[in-house]
């Protein structure tokens, strides 16, 4: 069957953001067949899978019973993940890893919106999860590396009692509000809501997603003639440079989902404004330059 835009469109951009929150508990009711061919049109279509720097993410998809594969393997996640029906298993070539990221964290997230608006759950994990029983599981070649996966299945509802720690540890329901987000021109001005103008929906997008550790590592400057908004990465010491630049990726499909949203045409670059930093931790990522 054809792929069709409309296919893998979002019903509601902003809603579909706000609803998505990780799965850790599913149900034990299998995959429909028709979400398993939705599942598997969206993988094998590479436009799909392609960030904004032409990075493509290999994704496969791993039925699982009692968290063993069809291939006899055990996949391991430490407790974390009860009842998964299936994973799928992001993959990139481990050559020029920052870029690959950035695209990555792109076109991953924007599967797990798509997945979140057919009911279906997700969990973003980068550490608690076994590489070396995945990578046999998939053949992952010397020239690859699996950043994330994540298992998916229909919500149980209720988490469990390590789930629901794990959600209270890493503050995941608490997020940081646009003053200590968001700027105005300048590193130092914070953004008011009502002066982000066009950009007040994709501004808001990128506040809501999700981040290792709920660390939220993303910063935005507006330029002042509103033509275009730098995305900057603020380091978290001593923390997984894996995840901090998956973040940012993941960051960029929200951004641009609500521009879309917003009717505000553009596309990324990467091209310095050579503004002032904050600090040495604070590094430029990429730009959003408005259509002319």
């Amino acid at each position: 069957m054809k792929t069709t835009i409309k296919e893998f469109a979002l019903s509601d951009t902003a809603a579909v953001i706000r609803k998505r929150m990780s799965v850790r508990n599913y149900a034990a009711r299998p995959i429909s067949d028709e979400d398993y061919e939705t599942i598997a049109r969206y993988a094998a279509d590479p436009g799909r899978l392609t960030g904004p720097f032409g990075g493509i993410t290999r994704l496969d998809l791993v039925k699982v019973t009692g968290a063993v594969s069809e291939k006899g393997i055990k996949l391991g996640t430490y407790g974390m993940i009860k009842n998964p029906q299936a994973y799928l298993v992001g993959v990139i070539p481990k050559d020029n890893n920052k870029t690959a990221l950035l695209d990555f964290g792109y076109a991953f997230e924007k599967l797990v919106l798509f997945l979140t608006d057919r009911g279906i759950g997700t969990c973003w994990m980068g550490g608690t999860f076994n590489r070396n029983s995945f990578g046999r599981e998939i053949n992952l070649a010397d020239h690859e590396t699996i950043p994330c996966i994540t298992p998916i299945g229909y919500p149980q509802g209720k988490e469990g009692l390590l789930r629901s720690a794990m959600r209270t540890l890493v503050k995941a329901d608490n997020k940081k509000g646009w003053s200590e987000l968001f700027c105005d021109g300048a590193f130092g001005r914070p953004l008011e809501e009502k002066a982000a103008g066009a950009f007040a929906l994709p501004v808001e997008m990128v506040r809501l997603g999700p981040s290792a550790s709920n660390k939220q590592p993303w910063r935005l400057v507006l330029s002042e003639d509103r033509t275009a908004v730098h995305l900057y990465l603020a380091h978290t010491p001593n923390y997984s440079e894996v995840m901090q630049r998956t973040d940012m990726g993941i960051a960029m499909s929200h951004f641009e989902l609500g521009c879309e949203a917003a009717g505000v045409e553009g596309s990324w670059v990467q091209r310095d404004p050579q503004l002032a930093l904050p600090d040495a931790r604070t590094e430029y990522i990429a730009s959003w330059v408005v259509k002319a």
